[in-house]
């Protein structure tokens, strides 16, 4: 298991480097400027400030000298859009906010879809299997930028008992809307996803077998049915954590929590390219280390799977 971790973290340093290289040629290739306004700059202001930040270089030697910077100093450089601010202090400060609401909003759509699932499945054809399908259908059918506006309605407008935004150190009234909003969708896919597991293994010829020596039922589920069943879904949920953790565009936006979605959404309308890039390799570097976590967990799911 060790060398095997090791082989995928020896793997995800090119994948990284290529993800650096290809998002910042797209950057640079695309039309524009971040110093471009309503009026347009003199060419010697204009010259000036591409040599300060190293635009005037050759785009081989920009991309050279940013990737040294961060492998020998883990530094992403100045923003060009929020002055006197470095990319790693805007971060710092978008990044705890979002990963408190994507982390409770995960918790939320695991806690809730597996619970969904397993009911459906286990009572399969009655009024709970209808009930909870009716539930993740139409939590499938409101994604966040619908589902947002809607909890806004209800429960800011109507009701009067939630504030429409902001975020005030992350307490609970001001969590309870953007946790909602974010995690309904994943929660559907993952009742979805847990169902029809749980039907595939309980139909399974083991599960046949631990009914005929006549085990329990509860025992059957949790000891025998649960593991087996989760394989597709802790397939899901990498890449589910990452894009929850790494910021709702919509969530940030509409919210105005401050997270690192707006700075991101903010960065390429301005076309900070350090920001933009400091954000990309973020989310890549999250992506290798919860795709290398998935990984790690098939094999305690399942002892079938060796590496």
């Amino acid at each position: 298991m060790a060398s095997y971790i090791i082989r995928r973290i020896l793997i995800g340093i090119p994948t990284i480097l290529a993800l650096v290289v290809f998002s910042y040629l797209l950057i640079v290739v695309a039309p524009g400027s971040p110093f471009a306004g309503e009026r347009p700059l003199p060419p010697d202001v204009l010259a000036n400030i591409e040599a300060r930040y190293g635009l005037d270089r050759p785009l081989a030697e920009q991309i050279a000298s940013y990737v040294w910077r961060i492998v020998m100093d883990f530094d992403f450089g100045p923003s060009f859009a929020y002055q006197d601010r470095t990319v790693t202090d805007i971060v710092l400060q978008g990044f705890p906010v979002t990963l408190t609401y994507g982390f409770l909003a995960f918790l939320v759509s695991v806690l809730v879809g597996v619970t969904l699932g397993i009911v459906a499945a286990i009572r399969k054809n009655t009024w709970l299997d209808y009930l909870a399908v009716g539930i993740s259908i139409g939590a499938q059918a409101l994604p966040n930028f619908v589902m947002a506006p809607i909890l806004v309605l209800v429960f800011t407008l109507w009701l009067g008992v939630l504030p429409g935004g902001g975020w005030q150190g992350g307490q609970l009234p001001y969590l309870v809307m953007p946790v909602i909003a974010l995690s309904t969708s994943f929660m559907a896919s993952i009742a979805r996803i847990t169902r029809s597991s749980m039907l595939e293994v309980l139909n399974a010829d083991f599960i046949l077998t631990a009914r005929a020596m006549g085990l329990g039922f509860g025992r059957i589920i949790f000891s025998h049915a649960l593991k087996p069943a989760m394989l597709p879904v802790v397939s899901y949920l990498g890449p589910t954590f990452v894009g929850m953790i790494t910021g709702s565009v919509v969530i940030d936006m509409y919210f105005s929590t401050g997270g690192i979605g707006q700075f991101f959404v903010n960065a390429a309308i301005n076309r900070d390219y350090p920001l933009i890039m400091g954000i990309t390799i973020l989310t890549g570097c999250l992506t290798v280390t919860f795709n290398l976590v998935v990984d790690v967990l098939y094999a305690w799911i399942d002892p079938r799977i060796r590496y």
